[in-house]
């Protein structure tokens, strides 16, 4: 999408390997809170690099923003408009709209996004209290599914742009917003589908070049899924023996539902694994399997990451690994019972490509290094 601009979504996973690198390729980034603008004013981003994108500020988080000159923020209520003109009227207000996907693994409208019928009113008021309107913005949900869902809202958004634009506002921004894919093919290409292609014909219908319109994205699984792997110890388990003789098996994990697994409660995900034999020990020379319950560390004993799958017999020492884990997993967590899930071990990791060296031997030469 040669003409949108990536302005990063903080809240995804605000590593800080992550956030320098795309600082240093010049990407925007999508904060939301006075903690995530702070940290990037901190690394050195300019405040014509970031968005306030939260159509519901704090009022502390509105007076930092003003000290600190960033300048564009969202809404989608007359009440954050009244707040705005009160604590920063200088501010370049971008209008969210509401644009479900209601398939998408996290929809977003029941909570943020103006109807489109409404737009007119919030446009109004902001006229009357002197205020900038000079954009849109909205977002389909996280992990979009309907293609429809993007054209249709560059399409209403187009609209907004006209009706403003009869007000006198001048609109120069629009932002689509995140809902992308984050996997790679196995020859490291972006799984993006079709995605790309019908935004870039919404935006030539809607907003062509010729505009001037800038157009901005916040994309935050797109950048960060894949560049994460959490591997997981086994350090307990329990046998549990049924009166038909069946045995199932529990064992425990040092990350669960209070750590990067919240993923499965707020974000719909289920995390795929893959068994890591653990190379201080012996072969194991037990093939069978059971049906295996995964429990997190805490002492919540809704703290359970799987119920009921099949897996090999495992020891205390054995890992379970998780691809694609870098996506609102350690950016939600806590550290309940005293467990420090927010900060896991790291090792970092550079590659020169996407997918592995294909020479033959190559695994061999990775395991041995």
């Amino acid at each position: 999408m040669p003409r949108v601009v990536p302005f990063y979504a903080v809240k995804c996973n605000p590593e800080p390997g992550i956030l320098k690198l795309l600082n240093a390729l010049g990407a925007g980034f999508d904060c939301a809170s006075k903690g995530e603008l702070d940290m990037m004013l901190r690394m050195g981003v300019s405040p014509n690099r970031i968005i306030f994108a939260h159509p519901c500020k704090r009022a502390s988080d509105i007076r930092y923003a003003r000290e600190h000159n960033v300048q564009y923020t969202t809404f989608d209520t007359v009440s954050e408009l009244h707040k705005i003109a009160q604590m920063n009227p200088d501010f370049k207000c971008v209008l969210r709209i509401r644009a479900d996907d209601p398939d998408a693994r996290v929809p977003l409208g029941l909570k943020y996004g103006a109807e489109v019928s409404e737009a007119g009113v919030l446009l109004r008021t902001a006229k009357e209290l002197g205020l900038q309107v000079v954009g849109v913005s909205f977002h389909v949900g996280s992990a979009c599914q309907n293609l429809s869902t993007f054209s249709g809202a560059i399409e209403n958004a187009r609209k907004v742009f006209d009706e403003a634009g009869a007000l006198g506002f001048n609109m120069e921004l629009l932002d689509i917003g995140g809902g992308f894919t984050g996997h790679f093919d196995e020859c490291g290409n972006v799984m993006f589908g079709e995605i790309a292609n019908t935004i870039n014909a919404a935006l030539a219908t809607n907003f062509p070049p010729e505009m001037g319109v800038r157009v901005i994205a916040e994309p935050g699984r797109y950048f960060a899924e894949t560049s994460s792997t959490l591997l997981t110890p086994v350090y307990g388990q329990r046998d549990r023996v049924a009166a038909d003789g069946t045995v199932k098996k529990d064992y425990w994990l040092t990350d669960g539902l209070y750590g990067s697994f919240n993923c499965i409660l707020y974000d719909g995900q289920n995390p795929a694994y893959k068994v890591v034999r653990s190379p201080l020990m012996a072969d194991s020379a037990d093939s069978r399997t059971f049906l295996s319950t995964l429990w997190g560390p805490t002492c919540d004993s809704a703290d359970c990451v799987y119920k009921d799958v099949s897996l090999p017999v495992l020891r205390n020492g054995d890992w379970l690994m998780w691809n694609n884990a870098g996506a609102y997993t350690v950016a939600g967590a806590c550290d309940f019972n005293g467990i420090e899930f927010t900060t896991p071990g790291k090792l970092y990791v550079w590659s020169d490509s996407a997918v592995d060296a294909a020479e033959e031997g190559a695994d061999e030469q990775v395991m041995n290094a």
